[in-house]
């Protein structure tokens, strides 16, 4: 990390205060998943002083993860609520396939996100709150996210921040030690976990991100550089059929 964790701690929870003040909102909400990103990030918007709030959404979530959730908010005395979206999921997914029948796990799995951002911006329009991302640079380059799901938020206040510099981070703000320790997932599906699923470890995806390949199998940049670009189409708005 080039800045002092400290620093960059005092620069995001500035930045999060003047996006509450230049859009006249009144406060923050935040799903809290249980990991790291998520508890960093509401651990950040807790920190301006403006309201925020924690939605806790298990989705046939892991215990672990809901407990972890529920263990942040009272440590950190974060205002919370629990909305169980399993039954909305099971009774959506019943629909799909009585007209669709698919094996697909990804399409399955991602009607999660898009349960969970639909909840979150119900939230939102009513208490007058953003929508906070937690998704960190290194997800967002290779677009590890659910496009219209995690990633359809108001503000990325961990955007500009590889995943090995947000542990840092949350080592100073004393995220629980469960957290931090807990093997990234977005727990879509039983026994995911973000490494397994990308196929390498945090530590040379955050090198390669960075544009630095030194001591990284070329096998390996290949196969992640193949995966920014075919997942350009995530950082970008639709295209438009330009007519003049």
């Amino acid at each position: 990390m080039a800045m002092d964790a400290n620093d960059v701690i005092t620069k995001i929870v500035r930045w999060l205060k003047k996006q509450v003040e230049k859009t006249g909102m009144k406060g923050f909400t935040i799903g809290l998943s249980g990991g790291l990103d998520s508890a960093v990030t509401a651990a950040l918007c807790n920190r301006t002083g403006y309201p925020t709030l924690g939605v806790i959404m298990p989705c046939h979530s892991p215990t672990d993860a809901v407990n972890n959730a529920l263990k942040f908010a009272e440590e950190f005395r974060l205002d919370y609520k629990i909305i169980d979206l399993t039954e909305i999921y099971d009774r959506t997914l019943q629909l799909y396939k009585v007209h669709f029948q698919s094996n697909d796990i990804s399409a399955e799995a991602n009607i999660k996100p898009r349960l969970r951002m639909t909840t979150l911006y119900y939230v939102a329009n009513t208490l007058s709150y953003l929508v906070v991302g937690t998704a960190n640079y290194t997800e967002l380059k290779l677009g590890y996210y659910t496009k219209y799901g995690d990633g359809a938020v108001d503000l990325l206040p961990l955007g500009d921040l590889v995943k090995g510099e947000v542990r840092e981070i949350a080592e100073v703000l004393q995220i629980p030690e469960e957290i931090i320790n807990r093997p990234p997932s977005a727990d879509l599906y039983e026994g995911q976990t973000d490494e397994g699923e990308i196929g390498a470890k945090y530590e040379v995806l955050d090198k390669i991100v960075r544009g630095d390949f030194y001591g990284v199998p070329v096998d390996t940049v290949k196969k992640i550089l193949y995966r920014i670009k075919r997942n350009t189409h995530k950082r970008r708005q639709p295209p438009i059929c330009r007519i003049r």
